[in-house]
């Protein structure tokens, strides 16, 4: 059986090697409609595979580059050799085709080439036993070609008006948010942010992470001024918003320590090439105590002894 298998395989990809039994082929079984658009004169075989692995003793594919009056094109031909025929063949040869579109894109196209799919059946089953419509694959094919035969829906929220946003209920809030996180200041979302989580709350922890991604990602000049017309217009987040805004707070004087910290390492190395290492700690541990640091926290990221602190006038 495999051997007969092997030899199907062999005999097809061998005369279909030959360019111009290529072009008879496919000028005689391409639909008109489809190959008054293509130049067979310049039909090339590519080379690879789709066929998964698995499936190669079944199915061997060839795939050939055409040029179009659009540019360059391409014609799948998937060869049946199984005795048992795939009731989703059709879905098959359009997953082989968009993987032959990839592939296309990786050579570094930016635009989709046609690919028309054909499959070469000769099984013992006679006539070919399924459909040919991919869509047909579905349990309503009615349904599947009124969402894949038209644009697919887009929720362009950049240009949706705020007041009908403020109808989408318990989503208006993220919508709202997310088109306007890159205004200015936020304090100009206040009002309406509050007026939606008033008649439409969320639950406490999806506000919590909104209100974490406004003070992360959004912009807001005086943060305190946001919080508190907020808290104004939605009373019932009161708690939650001061445990935000004290969590922003603790992450800012992180950051603050951080920062002062690498600061004042950076002045001690300068002056630790002058002075030698020794004094550049010490000038890093003076910056320090001048910013308020702990002394503790000075000790640990200098090095330097209480002995050696204690001599340093602070």
């Amino acid at each position: 059986m495999t051997t007969n298998i092997l030899r199907h395989d062999a005999i097809f990809k061998m005369h279909m090697a030959d360019p111009s039994i290529a072009r008879d082929f496919f000028k005689k079984h391409v639909p008109e409609a489809l190959r008054q658009h293509c130049d067979f004169n310049t039909l090339e075989l590519c080379s690879g595979s789709f066929v998964e692995t698995n499936l190669r003793q079944h199915y061997s594919d060839m795939l050939y580059s055409v040029r179009t009056k659009w540019g360059e094109g391409y014609i799948y031909c998937l060869v049946e050799h199984q005795s048992r025929s795939d009731k989703l063949m059709a879905f098959r040869l359009l997953r082989y085709s968009l993987s032959a579109m990839q592939q296309h894109l990786n050579k570094g196209h930016t635009e989709l080439p046609v690919v028309v799919p054909l499959l070469f059946y000769h099984g013992s089953q006679s006539p070919y036993p399924y459909t040919n419509n991919w869509l047909d694959c579905f349990e309503n094919p009615e349904l599947a070609g009124m969402v894949y035969g038209n644009p697919f829906p887009l929720v362009d929220i950049t240009v949706t008006p705020d007041k009908e946003i403020m109808t989408h209920s318990g989503v208006a809030a993220l919508e709202l948010v997310q088109k306007h996180i890159r205004l200015k200041d936020m304090i100009e979302l206040a009002d309406s942010l509050g007026t939606i989580l008033s008649h439409q709350p969320l639950p406490s922890e999806l506000f919590k992470s909104l209100m974490i991604y406004i003070g992360e990602s959004g912009n807001s000049p005086d943060a305190t001024l946001f919080i508190d017309r907020l808290q104004r217009l939605a009373p019932r987040y009161q708690e939650d918003i001061m445990t935000i805004a004290q969590q922003l707070a603790d992450k800012g004087r992180l950051e603050g320590i951080q920062e002062g910290i690498k600061e004042g390492i950076q002045e001690g190395i300068k002056e630790g090439v002058q002075k030698g290492e020794l004094e550049g700690k010490r000038k890093v541990a003076s910056q320090l105590f001048v910013r308020g640091f702990d002394k503790e926290l000075i000790k640990s990221v200098t090095a330097l002894s209480d002995e050696q602190l204690s001599s340093l006038a602070y």
